[in-house]
């Protein structure tokens, strides 16, 4: 049996001004905000460390694939159908901004996610299958 080498990883996001970030991820997402990282459910669930840009053209949100109308900068995965829901109802009661309203592919799955953008425009996706 291999050992097991690499714990965790953190996406490290570029942003136009470190303080709001932090408050949008802390305010918004429901995450523990530290100088160091931005976690919601620990360093395996969403784990992102904000460096904050010289210039705001720095920031850089990926754009969108092809046949995609939004680029994904970031994909988190639910437990669950029932998890999913709880985290669209939270991030729209706290406005956040939904870029990508919740949906259902039948082919694969069956999946369903959302996504919503934080203050710079990095686009966060949220999915999963329902478990059952």
């Amino acid at each position: 049996m291999e050992k097991r080498q690499i714990h965790s990883s953190l996406k490290v996001l570029v942003v136009s001004d470190i303080e709001r970030a932090k408050n949008y991820y802390s305010e918004v997402i429901g995450c523990e905000v530290t100088d160091w990282w931005v976690l919601r459910d620990g360093f395996t669930g969403l784990a992102i460390k904000l460096f904050e840009a010289r210039d705001p053209k720095d920031v850089k949100p990926n754009p969108p694939s092809a046949g995609m109308e939004h680029g994904i900068d970031l994909y988190c995965y639910a437990e669950n159908w029932q998890a999913l829901d709880e985290l669209y109802s939270e991030f729209k009661a706290k406005g956040a901004k939904i870029v990508i309203e919740p949906w259902v592919d039948e082919s694969n799955g069956p999946w369903k996610e959302f996504a919503l953008t934080d203050l710079d425009g990095y686009c966060i996706a949220f999915g999963g299958t329902d478990g059952n």
